[in-house]
């Protein structure tokens, strides 16, 4: 058998891991087409399929899952052979909405510390105003965040956040009482949207962010506005079955200014991580 090639292998994880091929390209700089031929010659070399393709989704064969692991194994071993005369550490400091990043938290800097171990990734959790006035005063690398308004129109838009009326399957609201809302500390557009629809409503939690507001609505205390993305798993939209106002899907945009090479291909394999939370 021939050596394994390390970007295939590299690629096939990705591809694995984001469960697409354009993920994973986005991810490594390069074309879908380029992604599926290095996996499919790692896939004759090994005289094994390892993913199965079908129009909306890619997934793992039994060979597949049996050789993830042994793959990740092999990407550690060679980052671990590139740094055997040290790793030059770099920071790069990133401002994140608090309304892109939820749950999966803990898997995004999984894939941001395999893929690159002498990365020091500093993460400021914010609302999107913040975010932006920490990018304009040059005090963060990068600023990922809900596009609010025309103000700036720069950017790369990653992609689009649907937004929803959240709450668990077992809330109950009576017909004729104000709606219970879990709310952002921060102006909040939702209300907007109540008040033009004449909706009455009141606020019975308060949150400084995702993980807090999902708490709220899990526990069944409110409803609250929240992107379909990153809401509490088992939580559903109540939005038609009470009568509420649709809520506009908004750009989520990453700014920077970064031009190294090296940043710029962090910053992808990070856009691409979180715009795979919207299909996972």
């Amino acid at each position: 058998m021939k050596a394994l090639d390390i970007e295939a292998v590299q690629a096939f994880v990705l591809a694995a891991d984001f469960k697409s091929f354009t993920r994973a390209a986005e991810a490594l700089d390069t074309t879908q087409s380029a992604v599926s031929l290095k996996i499919k010659r790692l896939e004759d070399g090994l005289g094994r399929r390892l993913l199965e393709r079908t129009p909306r989704l890619v997934r793992l064969s039994a060979d597949g899952d049996a050789f993830l692991e042994a793959a990740r194994n092999l990407i550690d071993a060679h980052h671990g052979a590139v740094a055997a005369f040290g790793i030059k550490k770099r920071r790069l400091v990133v401002g994140i909405s608090h309304h892109i990043v939820g749950a999966e938290l803990p898997m995004l800097l999984k894939r941001m510390g395999s893929a690159e171990p002498g990365l020091v990734l500093e993460l400021r959790i914010a609302t999107s105003r913040e975010v932006l006035a920490d990018f304009e005063q040059g005090t963060i690398d990068a600023g990922i965040v809900l596009r609010h308004d025309n103000r700036r129109r720069d950017g790369e838009t990653i992609l689009q956040e649907a937004f929803a009326w959240m709450a668990a399957p077992d809330f109950t609201h009576h017909p004729g009482e104000s709606l219970r809302l879990a709310t952002q500390a921060a102006p909040c557009r939702a209300i907007e949207a109540l008040k033009v629809a004449r909706i009455a409503w009141t606020e019975v939690f308060v949150g400084g962010g995702t993980t807090t507001i999902g708490a709220a609505i899990s526990a069944g205390l409110a409803v609250a506005a929240l992107g379909r993305r990153v809401a509490p798993s088992g939580t559903i939209d109540v939005g038609a079955r009470l009568g509420l106002p649709p809520l506009p899907a908004r750009d989520v945009v990453l700014h920077s200014n970064l031009r190294d090479r090296q940043s710029r291909d962090t910053l992808k394999l990070l856009a691409a991580t979180i715009r795979a939370t919207a299909s996972a």
